[in-house]
Order: structure tokens, then C-alpha cells, then sequence
């Protein structure tokens, strides 16, 4: 039980860093109303959850600590859906419930494709 939590833990930690870094690059490179550095982390993180539960279910699959670390870890720390939620609120007090919908929208319409396409190509 100790080593999963270690394992989780290691993941996160380097998924949160990798997410506070492409998302401060995207949005500094490409300054929007709608944060795109979010969704853009939002969306690998969706395809590569795909890709790593594939891998898992292949016949020579990965181990189970590997699983762990890569997804509820490293995706778990680099996904933003906390900040996704706060980014949409933001975007609703400030009027732009427009913004806030299209977002949402474009984010689980892409995010089930990304994990589905993710899963499909190791599949």
C-alpha cells in the first residue's frame, strides 16, 4: 500500500510541474479568452490516459505500480480539471457565459475523443 501511494505521489509531482509549465507557455505564446493552456493539458492528459490503460490491458501488460504512477499519478497531477472549473466560473462572473459554454463544451467533446483515439492507436 505504501509503495502505490509512493508511486502516486512521485507521479503527481511530475505531472503538476509538467502541467504548471505547458500551460504557462501556452497562454503566455497564445493569450485568449478561453485559457488554452488548460485545455490543451486537459486533452493530452485525457489521450494519454487512453494510451497508458491500453498498454495495461495488452498481453505483455504494464505492472501495476507502472499503471498507478502513469495514471493517477502523472495524469492525475497534470490533468487541470479543478482549474477548468474555476477558469469557467471566472469566465461566467465576468459576463462571458458564451466563453464558459463553448469551453466546456470543446473540452468534453475533445477530452472523450483524445481518450477513445489514445486507446484505439495501442489497441
Amino acid at each position: 500500500m505504501i509503495r502505490n501511494v509512493l508511486y502516486i505521489a512521485a507521479g503527481s509531482a511530475a505531472g503538476g510541474v509538467c502541467r504548471y509549465l505547458l500551460s504557462k507557455w501556452i497562454n503566455e505564446h497564445f493569450p485568449a479568452l478561453i485559457p488554452w493552456g488548460t485545455f490543451f493539458v486537459n486533452i493530452t492528459g485525457c489521450f494519454l490516459t487512453g494510451i497508458f490503460y491500453a498498454l495495461a490491458a495488452r498481453q505483455q501488460p504494464l505492472s501495476p505500480s507502472i499503471v498507478l504512477f502513469l495514471t493517477t499519478g502523472f495524469c492525475g497531477g497534470f490533468t487541470t480539471f479543478s482549474a477548468f472549473a474555476f477558469e469557467n466560473m471566472q469566465l461566467l462572473k465576468t459576463g462571458a457565459g458564451v466563453y464558459a459554454f463553448a469551453y466546456t463544451a470543446i473540452s468534453l467533446v475533445t477530452g472523450i475523443g483524445a481518450v477513445f483515439l489514445g486507446f484505439q492507436i495501442i489497441k
